[in-house]
C-alpha cells in the first residue's frame, strides 16, 4: 500500500533489535441530520476496497536495501528507558486537575473521582515493568512492508496441524489486548482443549500503533492495511490461515475478507458489520427506527442510536482534526481520560475496576494499554487511522454490511457498542458459519472475556480446519 518510508526517531521509548539477520519464522519459538451524516457515515467511514530507533542510537544514510532486506523479519525486544518511567510519574502527580463535573452521572464525560483514583493507582502503585516482561516474554518480530516496519507477536503452536490465525486489535486497544489468548489459542491442551483446536498466532500492531513504524504520510488505511496484513502472512509461510478482529480489527478483517488473498479460509469479529440500509440510512439521518424490527433488532438500534448522539465525540475529533490533540500527548492523565471515553458501556466498567470492584479486567490491565501508549508516544499517531479513513475512503456506516462472501463467524456480546442480531448476521454474511450471543462482555472481548473467547475461536473455525 502506498507509503512513504517510516523515518521516525522517537526519544520517548527504545526498541531493540537483535540484529541476527532474516529469520525462519517457522522454526522460531515462540444536519444529526447533515452533521450527523457527517459524524456517524463519513467520520467512521466505509471500508469497502477501493480500485522506532533506540532513542541513544543513530544511524548513517540509509543504503539502498535488496528486496531480501525489506523482506527480513527481524526479532524484537522493547525496554523503556527508566527516565521515561520516572517522567511518567512526575507528569501525573504534577496533574492540573479540573473542576468536579456538574452532574451526577457520566453524561458531561469521564469524571473526576475516577480520574483521580486512576491517577493515584498510576503514579504509586501500577508497574509497567510486570506487563514489558509479559510482552517480552513471547515471540516479537518486525518486518517491513510497503516502507513501514510492522510489529507483530508470532507464536507457533507445537501442534502438528494448528490453524494459522492473525488477530488484529482496535482503538484505543493495542497487542495487550490479546495476551490473554496466547497461551489457550497455541498451547489447548494445557487449557482445557485438545490439540485439534491449536492455533498459531500472528498479532500485528496497526501501523502508528504501539511498536509498529508511524506512518510520515497519508495511506494507510484499513484497505491497505488488510493489504499488508495478506502480504505479512504469506512472508510467514502460511498458504492457509482464518483473520480475527473487533473494532478496527473487524473492518481490517472484513476488508481482508472482500480482497480475498490466497489462503485466507475464512474470519471471526467479535464486533460485526451488520447494519441493513435501511436501518443505517435512519440512523445517519437521525430518524426514526424502520418499521417491523424484532425487539432484538430494536435492542440494537437503541444502541446504535445512543452511540451515534452521545458517543462519537472522539471519533469526530480524531477524524477531522487528529494534530490538534497535544494535550493527550503531554498529559498522561490527559490521555488516560481520552482513552477511557470510548464506549459508554467499557467506560463504566472501568469505573467499577478503580471503585475496588474489577470484572474482566483489572486496574492493571488498564493502565498497561494506556503505559504503551504513552511510552511509545502513538496518542495521535493512531488517532490519524480515522483521518486517513475518513479522508480516502468512500463514505459510509462504519457499521454497515458490506457483503462479505467468505465464511463468517460472530460473538455478539451484550455490552459491545451493539450487540449484533442473529437476523442482521445472517443477511450480512452469506456463509454465516457461527453465531453466539453472551449476556455479559464488551468491547475488548479478548481481554474481558478471555476463556468465552477463546471457546468461540475453538467453534467458529472447527468446520476450516
Amino acid at each position: 500500500m502506498p507509503c512513504a518510508p517510516i523515518a521516525e526517531e522517537d526519544g520517548a521509548f527504545k526498541m531493540k533489535e537483535k540484529a541476527d539477520g532474516p529469520l525462519d519464522e517457522r522454526h522460531a519459538q515462540m444536519s444529526r441530520r447533515q452533521g450527523l451524516k457527517l459524524g456517524a457515515a463519513s467520520i467512521m467511514a466505509s471500508l469497502l476496497p477501493v480500485p522506532a530507533l533506540s532513542a541513544t542510537q543513530t544511524e548513517s544514510a540509509p543504503k539502498e536495501k535488496t528486496m531480501a532486506d525489506n523482506a527480513a523479519v527481524r526479532p524484537f525486544h522493547f525496554e523503556a528507558p527508566q527516565a521515561d518511567l520516572t517522567d511518567l510519574r512526575k507528569r501525573i502527580s504534577a496533574t492540573k486537575w479540573p473542576d468536579r463535573e456538574q452532574v451526577t452521572d457520566a453524561s458531561q464525560g469521564v469524571q473526576l473521582a475516577t480520574m483521580q483514583k486512576l491517577a493515584q493507582y498510576w503514579a504509586s502503585e501500577h508497574d509497567w515493568r510486570k506487563c514489558e516482561a509479559k510482552i517480552n516474554a513471547v515471540p516479537n518480530f518486525i518486518t517491513e512492508i510497503d516502507g513501514l516496519d510492522i510489529h507483530f507477536i508470532h507464536v507457533r503452536s507445537k501442534h502438528e496441524n494448528a490453524l494459522p490465525m492473525i488477530v488484529t486489535h482496535g482503538w484505543p486497544g493495542s497487542i495487550i489486548e490479546q495476551m490473554k489468548i496466547i497461551g489457550p489459542l497455541t498451547n489447548p491442551t494445557a487449557h482445557g482443549g485438545t490439540a485439534a483446536d491449536a492455533f498459531h498466532l500472528v498479532i500485528p500492531s496497526l501501523p502508528g500503533y504501539g511498536f509498529s513504524g508511524k506512518p510520515t504520510a497519508p495511506g494507510w488505511n484499513p484497505v491497505s492495511i488488510a493489504k499488508a496484513w495478506a502480504t505479512l502472512m504469506q512472508r510467514l509461510g502460511y498458504t492457509k490461515y482464518v483473520a480475527q478482529g473487533g473494532d478496527w480489527g473487524n473492518a481490517i478483517s472484513e476488508v481482508m475478507a472482500l480482497q480475498q488473498p490466497p489462503g485466507l479460509l475464512g474470519m471471526h469479529t467479535n464486533m460485526a458489520a451488520t447494519v441493513p440500509p435501511d436501518v443505517s440510512k435512519a440512523l445517519s439521518a437521525g430518524g426514526a427506527p424502520p418499521a417491523g424490527l424484532s425487539p432484538e433488532e430494536k435492542h440494537a438500534w437503541d444502541q446504535l442510536d445512543d452511540f451515534y448522539k452521545n458517543g462519537l465525540g472522539y471519533a469526530n475529533e480524531m477524524a477531522l482534526r487528529p494534530q490538534t490533540l497535544y494535550g493527550i500527548v503531554d498529559s498522561p492523565v490527559g490521555l488516560a481520560g481520552w482513552i477511557l471515553d470510548h464506549d459508554i458501556r467499557s467506560y463504566q466498567m472501568i469505573v467499577r475496576v478503580f471503585d475496588g470492584k474489577p470484572e474482566g479486567l483489572s486496574r492493571d490491565d488498564v493502565l498497561d494499554n494506556i503505559t504503551l501508549y504513552w511510552l511509545t508516544n502513538t496518542a495521535i499517531s493512531s488517532a490519524r487511522l480515522y483521518w486517513d479513513t475518513a479522508h480516502n475512503l468512500p463514505a459510509g456506516g462504519f457499521f454497515d454490511a458490506r457483503g462479505v462472501k467468505l465464511p463468517v463467524g460472530v460473538s455478539a456480546f451484550a455490552e459491545e457498542i451493539y450487540q449484533a442480531p442473529k437476523s442482521w448476521s445472517e443477511k450480512a454474511y452469506v456463509k454465516l458459519i457461527h453465531y453466539n450471543k453472551f449476556p455479559k462482555g464488551g468491547h475488548f472481548a479478548a481481554w474481558e472475556q478471555t476463556a468465552i473467547f477463546v471457546s468461540e475461536m475453538r467453534a467458529t473455525f472447527k468446520s476450516l480446519r
